[in-house]
């Protein structure tokens, strides 16, 4: 292995985007993932001198006085370096995100990924993807308490994926191109209390709330069969419908239906929420690049605080044989 202080070991990973799915993935339904190639984070490894430290926009200095809410972060990193064989100290991290932090596009699932393979890419080891899981959920648990895996998968994985807990995770075939416009409403998302909305819902009012998840459900699987090759219009006709129930079960906002309705009436032909809600972001889907241009400048008119849009073109997944787990978004 090498140790020469010339050597650089760099990582990086994407952000994730929930197409569908959100919230009645916890209740055992599935969802579907995609990559969100625009907001990138790179890790970089190199030589330092005595313990452990960073460089970053949310945190600079020796490892082991991180904040609270980045230990995992810290305790993956110590964790890989078990793993390696290799000490403690001698080495910086400068990391470089572009994702924002609470938006529910899976940034601290790609902050460790990157963290990880810029690690093993600094002393020349291969990295098994179920190895970079099993670290990157260290940081998760830190993160979220009890994650379901689905944006640590996403954001290690360049296509979409098919999401549903205790069952392996599927790749997605893309029969069509999809032209997105995520828009950032400029409020951290509130994930824990969207859980507990939903889940005192489910419990006070089981069937409503039940009906809601399991139509949700169905809804996935139609847009499952409509990625592989179908009507970009069904498929926006899907994502308006999985937004409603979003908000029967008291997951969206004002704000958020605000950016929902803007997005429509700048062309969308379907737009939603996607992530935990109660803040964070929002998706719409668009004809063509153009109209999502169009969208994308209407949603800042209309108060999103970033907005960015892009095409997920199509394609024949490749085989996995992974198996997901956990029980929350």
């Amino acid at each position: 292995m090498r140790s020469s202080s010339k050597i650089k070991g760099e990582g990086t990973a994407h952000s994730k985007l929930i197409l569908i799915g959100e919230h009645a993935v916890v209740y055992g339904e599935p969802a579907i993932a995609l990559p969100f190639p625009l907001l990138m984070v790179k890790s970089t490894v190199q030589l330092g001198a005595g313990e452990i430290t960073i460089t970053s926009d949310f945190y600079k200095g020796p490892l082991n006085r991180i904040p609270e809410k980045l230990e995992g972060i810290a305790v993956c990193i110590r964790e890989s370096l078990k793993f390696l064989a290799k000490p403690a100290k001698d080495i910086h991290f400068s990391i470089k995100s572009m994702i924002p932090i609470g938006r529910g596009l899976g940034s601290s699932a790609a902050i460790a990924a990157a963290v990880v393979r810029s690690l093993f890419s600094y002393y020349d080891q291969k990295l098994s993807h179920q190895m970079l899981m099993y670290l990157v959920d260290i940081a998760e648990k830190y993160a979220h308490g009890n994650p379901s895996g689905i944006d640590m998968e996403c954001v290690s994985r360049d296509m979409p994926i098919w999401f549903k807990r205790e069952e392996a995770i599927q790749p997605i075939e893309m029969g069509m191109p999809l032209n997105l416009v995520v828009a950032d409403s400029g409020r951290i998302g509130d994930t824990r209390a969207a859980v507990s909305a939903v889940r005192e819902k489910y419990e006070k009012h089981y069937q409503k709330a039940k009906q809601s998840i399991n139509y949700i459900g169905e809804l996935t699987r139609k847009t499952q069969a409509i990625l592989a090759g179908g009507s970009p219009r069904k498929l926006g006709e899907l994502l308006n419908k999985a937004h409603e129930e979003l908000m029967k079960l008291g997951v969206s906002d004002s704000e958020l239906n605000h950016l929902v309705s803007s997005a429509k009436n700048a062309g969308a032909i379907g737009a939603k929420l996607t992530g935990g809600g109660r803040g964070g972001c929002i998706l719409a889907l668009a004809k063509t690049m153009e109209d999502a241009e169009h969208i994308s400048n209407s949603l800042r008119k209309a108060g999103a605080g970033n907005t960015w849009f892009f095409t997920l073109g199509m394609s024949k997944p490749a085989s996995m044989n992974e198996t997901s787990r956990g029980d929350l978004i």
